[in-house]
């Protein structure tokens, strides 16, 4: 299958392979304290998080009693989940096999 991506370009590949090189989570807090506003490493841990909750099969409802995330955005990350390019179920099954 492939897949049309929203972005992709030299500078994107750039970033993407900086991202690959880090060695580990001290050297992410770094390069990602330097790259994004707290709001935005927040929010990248935020979809994650209610990426696993929609793995789980758990509702709008309780993903947002859990976490305070407005349906609307956990709309926007079902939407991902289920018809994007499944980066989000790529990386819950790397992290589940962890």
């Amino acid at each position: 299958m492939n897949y049309h991506y929203k972005v992709q370009n030299e500078q994107i590949d750039k970033l993407f392979e900086a991202i690959l090189s880090l060695d580990s989570i001290e050297e992410c807090y770094r390069f990602f304290d330097d790259l994004c506003t707290i709001n935005e490493i927040e929010a990248f841990g935020q979809r994650l998080m209610v990426a696993k909750m929609i793995h789980k099969k758990m509702t709008y409802q309780e993903i947002e009693k859990k976490t305070g995330i407005s349906a609307a955005t956990i709309s926007k990350i079902s939407k991902s989940f289920m018809y994007g390019p499944k980066g989000y179920k790529m990386i819950i099954d790397k992290l589940e096999d962890k």
